[in-house]
């Protein structure tokens, strides 16, 4: 369950909100000798102001492939190349911009939602198995299911709650 909750913070930081972050380039992948790497591990990245970001790869050959993956990726992002850097600028999004990323949060932690309780199902699903081997009595049986919800709701909640601040990260001018 604390993985899926991970996922979920993971994904959400790759979603623009109108303000700069390093994790907005966690998607972006180079080819840097025959693999795909992320842009973070082959060049420096710094937010030298709140709606900048500025790359600086410890190659310079590389300047044109990332400025290559940053256009087509879905980030939406005109990459400034000087020869040295690229700068990325990060506009202010617009009202329908921001209830369409609402809405893609809004999916992502549904996901989630699904995918703890799904965990759950399971892990009843196991303690059922031993009780039907008369490992635990049936007793235990209930305790078990009860101790498993609680932890539901408590994953539930932190997803509810994750979710709650991101979209008003969103919405906020």
């Amino acid at each position: 369950m604390a993985a899926t909750i991970d996922k979920i913070v993971h994904e959400f930081n790759t979603i623009r909100t109108g303000r700069a972050s390093v994790s907005l380039l966690d998607r972006i992948l180079i080819d840097y000798y025959g693999t795909k790497t992320p842009v973070k591990h082959i060049s420096n990245i710094s937010l030298p102001e709140p709606k900048t970001i500025v790359i600086s790869p410890y190659e310079p050959k590389l300047l044109k492939d990332i400025e290559k993956q940053i256009l087509a990726s879905d980030l939406g992002l005109n990459p400034s190349n000087d020869g040295k850097v690229i700068r990325l600028s990060i506009p202010a999004l617009n009202e329908e911009r921001r209830k369409e990323l609402v809405k893609v949060i809004k999916k992502i932690a549904e996901d989630g939602r699904v995918a703890i309780r799904n965990i759950r199902r399971e892990g009843i699903e196991d303690f059922k198995k031993l009780e039907k081997k008369d490992e635990i009595t049936e007793d235990d049986l209930k305790s078990i299911e009860e101790e498993i919800q609680d932890l539901t709701d408590e994953y539930i909640e932190k997803i509810n709650n994750i979710l709650a601040q991101k979209e008003s990260e969103i919405m906020e001018v």
